[in-house]
């Protein structure tokens, strides 16, 4: 069963603007201590998250999510007590439009993006969900099991589990919630029973973060479930 967190920071006492504001000016965050509060205050210590998130609204993204690397490496980064933007290669934005899934219109949204984030000197790729499905194999070499139906759906095929995570103002997705990222355990996901793309995606990983781990016959037992529904 699918697991997900969609929270409203509203829900948690502060708005999201708000959360930012206080985080710039140093001062206490108004949400209960929870690992959903925990994961936002981490994030938001990467300022090149921060920024994107204030700039959201100018960014237009339609089912716009900021997701992956930049957030569950943020974490990372923390917990080994490194700044929170160190050896985080690029910031991924994931946005979903099936009215056109042309490359050239996902180049006119990624030109958007740098008009209104280029200053912050790192690599940000927009990326619509809507079309993966078009070139995934010929890219990775590995089969990618129809059309996507939402930028979630995206996330939900992230390689490893406890890396698909999304945010946007005022909500969290993790659809596999988010134990198993601060824990830093590493599987395959069913979703993407890709054992060669998997290993080489953990390796990377434990290169950088060598107290990360991956459980004995992770990839096997992942590979199992996925076959057996």
């Amino acid at each position: 069963m699918r697991k997900s967190v969609g929270l409203p920071i509203v829900a948690l006492q502060c708005g999201f603007d708000a959360t930012i504001r206080q985080l710039v000016q140093h001062k206490p965050i108004c949400f209960p201590i929870t690992m959903q509060a925990r994961f936002f205050t981490d994030i938001l210590s990467n300022a090149h998250n921060r920024a994107i998130l204030d700039r959201w609204s100018a960014l237009a993204l339609p089912d716009g999510w900021l997701v992956a690397g930049c957030l569950f490496q943020t974490v990372w980064n923390l917990q080994s007590g490194r700044a929170p933007e160190a050896d985080i290669k690029d910031y991924d934005l994931f946005y979903f439009d099936a009215g056109d899934t042309s490359e050239a219109a996902e180049r006119n949204v990624q030109a958007r993006v740098n008009d209104v984030l280029g200053d912050l000197g790192v690599i940000i790729e927009a990326s619509n969900q809507a079309r993966v499905h078009l070139w995934y194999e010929s890219h990775f070499g590995q089969p990618y099991a129809g059309a996507l139906r939402s930028a979630r759906d995206g996330i939900d095929r992230f390689l490893v589990p406890a890396t698909c995570v999304g945010v946007r103002p005022g909500e969290l997705y993790a659809p596999n919630g988010l134990a198993l990222l601060y824990d830093g355990v590493l599987t395959m996901n069913p979703l993407m029973p890709h054992r060669d793309l998997f290993e080489r995606k953990a390796a990377s990983y434990s290169a950088r973060w060598p107290w990360l781990r991956i459980p004995t016959d992770a990839a096997h037992s992942s590979m199992s479930r996925a076959f057996s529904h």
